[in-house]
């Protein structure tokens, strides 16, 4: 469709962009002047777009369309290097197996495309899977033990590089028989007294701790609760009616059991890939731009990617209560602060 578009007008484009005019940027190029020119009037043309302006003082200065011109150009041009890198690894003979993890709150559909897209990749290449907890999937993954892992947020090790992958809304989940049931949104003062069911604090600190500041930013303290360490566990006690707890919008849930929204809150899950910034299989980067692609795409139309997995229970902290509702599962909470974001980073 744009045959005419070659590699080569990204790089001129984006360093005449980048340097502001042609001198300077044929000399970072090591060509001529007038043949870059030339390359970037051609482009131009052929696209239809005008990328610059040419100032009085010889400088060049983006146009809207040329400040998005230099972002999508770096990703085009990283995205050629790491396509290089996989094939020169794969010839190497250096991705015979991989090492992939998945955190229990993590859509398992979301797992299984993340690893079919792998074969799709190298037919040939074993996969071996582990299930583990965040913050011990992150060791892992430091470790080498694990070469990459879903996980969900917030996970914060300098030495791991930390790719959103999809956010998903947190809705309320309690029992179909449950008065409150009977609302078509649940205001956060509903949650109080009735919120009592959680995804173990020890399996993943962090996330525990966003939850608890989130909901006292709306009134809501939660002291006592029953703790579950996978998401069908979560469902086994919100059946059993020891209180409401918060699930991924779209988990398939028990039919005794149904969700609400909660009105005037954003609250979300942040589900993210992390590898090692240094040492990882060439193929994962490309992985992830492939799933984040993929997953985009079945999101609109409610694909195998746009559910998600059902949680667990293991331990509880505090006797059954003989309330009608019941909670399903408790995703990690998104992180929210640009800091912690850098630190994962």
């Amino acid at each position: 469709m744009y045959d005419w578009a070659e590699l080569r007008h990204f790089r001129y484009l984006l360093a005449i962009l980048e340097r502001q005019g042609f001198r300077a940027a044929a000399e970072h190029l090591h060509t001529a002047q007038p043949n870059l020119s030339v390359q970037a009037r051609q482009f131009q043309e052929n696209a239809s777009i005008r990328l610059f302006q040419k100032m009085k003082s010889g400088r060049i200065r983006p146009t809207e369309t040329g400040t998005a011109f230099i972002s999508l150009a770096r990703l085009l041009l990283d995205t050629r290097d790491e396509v290089i890198d996989a094939l020169i690894s794969i010839e190497r003979g250096e991705i015979s197996t991989v090492r992939f993890g998945c955190a229990p709150l993590v859509d398992q559909n979301l797992f299984r495309g993340f690893c079919d897209l792998h074969k799709e990749i190298l037919p040939d290449c074993s996969i071996r899977k582990t299930h583990a907890d965040p913050a011990q999937l992150a060791d892992e993954v430091e470790s080498g033990t694990v070469d990459a892992a879903i996980v969900t947020l917030p996970i914060r090790r300098p030495d791991l590089r930390v790719e959103e992958i999809r956010t998903d809304r947190l809705v309320a989940c309690l029992r179909r028989d449950n008065p409150l049931a009977r609302k078509a949104a649940l205001d956060p003062v509903d949650l109080q007294e009735n919120l009592a069911v959680l995804y173990h604090p020890v399996r993943h600190p962090d996330a525990h701790e966003l939850l608890l500041e989130m909901l006292a930013k709306t009134g809501v303290k939660v002291e006592e609760y029953s703790v579950a360490s996978h998401p069908s566990e979560m469902q086994m006690l919100v059946k059993e009616g020891h209180g409401f707890t918060l699930i991924r919008e779209g988990t398939p849930l028990d039919s005794e059991l149904t969700t609400r929204p909660i009105a005037g809150v954003d609250w979300n899950v942040n589900t993210a890939v992390v590898y090692h910034k240094q040492r990882h299989p060439k193929t994962v980067p490309l992985l992830i731009k492939k799933l984040k692609r993929q997953s985009r795409s079945e999101a609109k139309v409610g694909g195998p990617m746009g559910s998600s997995a059902t949680p667990q229970i293991t331990s509880i902290r505090k006797p059954p209560r003989s309330t009608s509702s019941e909670p399903i599962q408790l995703p990690l909470l998104r992180e929210r602060t640009e800091n912690s974001r850098d630190d994962a980073q």
